[in-house]
């Protein structure tokens, strides 16, 4: 028996509807390229004191290799029970599923079955499919959990994705949300007018995962035509891998957007360059000047210089920073002080170690 979106805990599906800051999980490992359990409770327990929304596990950040060697399974029980047993508060918890129907099926089945509220469907591995089968493979894995239809970059594997289909993923009846990530405007303009068409603007929640326009993302308000109608769409918060380093100012800085956006309040120049600085940081993280080929390890980096992973090493060993990845954390670093938490990991890492 699946799981519908009208029996989460309302508590809950008010966060996913709020919008939240929802890290990708990363893989902690360690130099035998092991799953490294202590580590990883250490991250998990990292981002329920940063204060965040939910948890997104077994999605890009945690390295889909996971599912080549028995880790999927694991690394999702460890999440969901290192949070239950940190924090009372209710957390939003998204697992990814991949692969072919049959396997993200299964996935979803494994997620539900563990207490997880919701799946993210990452489409890689259908490319060539039609969008007709595409919005099949949707609708089955929303037999067993909600869906979070998931727009990725064609750079780290995504598909191109049109207005028509995003309105017939926006009608599927246990779809929640769309984190929108082609990093690209004219796609995300292609999900928000499917949005509109199919009338889901009240059904559908947006979250980002636009890693070059976060800040842009979250503070502007998207208003389209729907007939002689004005339709406007906000995002409402971010599933981002961008979110799985420097957390704890995340946070802040949703909760700042949503206090300084509501009511249609007029928003603070301050907030506005945020934008460039928050981009900035994440050309480096991600390796954009190397076609985002660092884009994990950039993340292990940050997180190895302030103590929480012991080295960045990814289930490939082809996988680790490009030449001048480091150098350019450490501009980035410098550069803008004010975005990192680097001192409140400090304070609280041998607790979370312990």
């Amino acid at each position: 028996m699946g799981l519908h979106y009208t029996q989460l805990p309302e508590n809950v599906l008010n966060i996913i509807r709020r919008g939240a800051v929802i890290p990708a999980h990363p893989l902690a490992l360690d130099e035998n390229r092991n799953f490294d359990r202590k580590r990883q409770r250490a991250l998990t327990r990292y981002y329920m004191d940063a204060g965040v929304g939910g948890l997104a596990v077994g999605v890009h950040t945690t390295q889909f290799a996971i599912r080549d060697n028995g880790l999927y399974e694991p690394v999702l029980k460890a999440a969901i029970e290192d949070s239950r047993a940190w924090t009372d508060r209710p957390l939003a918890m998204i697992a990814g599923v991949a692969g072919q129907t049959a396997q993200a099926r299964n996935e979803a089945k494994i997620a539900r079955e563990l207490g997880y509220h919701a799946a993210l469907i990452s489409m890689g591995a259908l490319k060539g499919q039609t969008s007709a089968e595409l919005i099949q493979h949707c609708k089955t894995i929303a037999e067993e959990i909600p869906v979070i239809g998931f727009y990725m970059q064609t750079s780290v594997g995504g598909i191109i994705l049109d207005e028509d289909f995003w309105c017939e993923f926006a009608q599927i009846d246990n779809a929640i949300a769309i984190k929108v990530a082609p990093f690209h405007r004219y796609r995300t303009l292609d999900v928000l007018r499917g949005i509109v068409k199919a009338k889901a603007e009240n059904k559908i929640t947006l979250y980002t995962g636009n890693d070059d326009h976060i800040v842009a993302d979250l503070t502007l308000p998207f208003t389209l035509a729907r007939g002689d109608e004005a339709v406007t769409l906000c995002f409402k918060g971010g599933l981002l891998g961008h979110w799985s380093v420097w957390t704890k100012r995340a946070v802040e800085l949703l909760e700042r957007i949503h206090s300084e956006t509501a009511d249609n309040k007029p928003v603070s120049q301050s907030l506005l360059a945020l934008d460039a600085k928050v981009t900035d940081c994440n050309a480096a993280f991600f390796d954009v000047a190397n076609n985002f080929h660092g884009c994990i390890a950039g993340c292990h980096e940050v997180l190895r210089r302030q103590g929480l992973l012991e080295g960045i090493w990814c289930l490939d060993p082809e996988e680790g920073l490009s030449k001048g990845q480091a150098e350019e954390i450490s501009r980035v670093y410098q550069a803008h002080p004010d975005l990192n938490d680097d001192e409140f990991v400090a304070a609280n890492r041998e607790r979370w170690l312990a």
